[in-house]
């Protein structure tokens, strides 16, 4: 198979990182062209440990054993629960342990990097390949760190036998809703706690972002939810409420079960909710905006990340690039999970279906959930504070503005 990683390019990323344990003299272009040709030739593929949740293993074990074929890799996979992979990988890493390449979540970056057990791996001309919003999810201070595989984010998911048409607008959405004669115009889980998750696109909508966002997609530490765009959204979130359009008694169950009944025409929600509306015909439509901007939801990438401690820098390289990143392993990805594929190739193969082209028409646009450790720091006053101005217990303005005052003090205090 062609490889898209030169030797000397791969060597470089390992000298880098400080991994590399062979010889030092510089590899003349005669020489093998893959980091895997370079195994071969020694006639030692070495050995990879690789961590997969379940929902992944059969797609990764079945480009492993394409990999151990050609280049006499052991490849080991070990199952882990998803839940447990991010604080097993950050507490491992520094003792020496843990794997040479774990599947994850772009919003870890942040806290992989500060903890230094992350490291950037090199695309080359692969880079081209993927979804440029993939590529941004997982780019930080100019470096790629991590091999994308999957786009999720929401949408608005239509009933088209309640709402033939998609709407342009909020308010046309909710007059549609309300014209349907259905218990709900319109549904979005929120909750006691709030959802800001969901409810990001709308606010998205007013100018209101919750970072600063550089040109290459990643985030400065630096707030930008306050101002007139923030207190405009809290204004229509006040009125929202205040008719009954958002009510915090809409939890996720709650909604997907009233609109799998054919409560409401439309819902807000991601590719995660649609095995739960069988039978139903649907669409997937960008989200209307109530505010004077488009509605961008956050985006989510899942991927991969190499061990920055790892002795395989190369062979992980490898494997990422020239294996994970062929079509067929990401079509593989996306049969296992039901995500838009990061890989071009195969998210256009993918949206056939096209609730998948809808997902991903509107991931498109949509800009990277931030991975900076900053934002952990928000989650903790904005989802409360939206569901307090949603059920009339807090002023809408003067609870804004002070939940932008929390949020900067514990910056200030991190």
């Amino acid at each position: 198979m062609r490889r898209s990683i030169t030797l000397t390019a791969a060597l470089g990323l390992t000298l880098a990182l400080g991994a590399c344990s062979g010889s030092t003299e510089t590899p003349s272009e005669e020489e093998p062209t893959s980091a895997a040709a370079e195994t071969e030739a020694e006639g030692d593929g070495g050995t990879l440990t690789i961590w997969v949740d379940e929902t992944r293993q059969a797609a990764v074990e079945s480009a492993a054993t394409a990999f151990e074929d050609e280049t006499g890799t052991t490849v080991e996979t070990v199952l882990k629960n998803f839940e447990d992979i991010r604080a097993d990988f950050l507490a491992q890493v520094p003792t020496g342990e843990g794997p040479d390449i774990t599947v994850g979540a772009h919003d870890w970056l942040g806290e992989m990097t500060a903890n230094g057990v992350v490291a950037p791996i090199e695309l080359g001309d692969t880079v081209d390949a993927f979804e440029p919003v993939s590529i941004e999810a997982f780019t930080q201070d100019g470096q790629v760190y991590g091999l994308p595989y999957a786009v999720e984010n929401v949408a608005l998911i239509r009933n088209t036998a309640l709402a033939p048409e998609a709407p342009a607008t909020w308010d046309e959405a909710v007059a549609a809703g309300q014209a349907a004669g259905t218990t709900y115009p319109i549904l979005i889980q929120m909750g006691e706690e709030g959802d800001p998750y969901t409810m990001y696109p709308l606010q998205n909508s007013f100018g209101a972002p919750v970072f600063v966002q550089n040109e290459d997609g990643s985030y400065a530490p630096e707030l930008a939810l306050g101002g007139e765009g923030g207190t405009a959204f809290a204004q229509w979130l006040a009125a929202q409420g205040a008719a009954g359009t958002l009510d915090t008694a809409i939890e996720y169950d709650i909604a997907v079960e009233a609109f799998a009944g054919g409560q409401s025409p439309y819902i807000i929600g991601g590719p995660w909710m649609i095995e739960s509306f069988e039978g139903l015909e649907l669409a997937v439509d960008p989200i209307p905006a109530p505010g004077p901007e488009a509605a961008r939801p956050f985006v989510g990438v899942q991927g991969f990340y190499v061990n920055a401690q790892s002795d395989n820098a190369l062979l992980a390289n490898d494997f990422l690039v020239n294996f994970m990143s062929t079509e067929d392993a990401q079509l593989a990805l996306f049969e296992a999970g039901n995500r838009p594929p990061a890989l071009i190739a195969a998210a256009d193969a993918a949206s056939s279906d096209p609730i998948t082209a809808g997902f991903r028409e509107v991931g498109s646009d949509a800009v990277p959930m931030p991975s900076i450790p900053e934002m952990g720091s928000v989650w903790a006053f904005w989802g409360v504070t939206e569901a307090g101005i949603v059920n009339g217990s807090l002023e809408p303005v003067a609870a804004w503005e002070k939940m932008v005052a929390d949020i900067q003090g514990a910056l200030d205090a991190s």
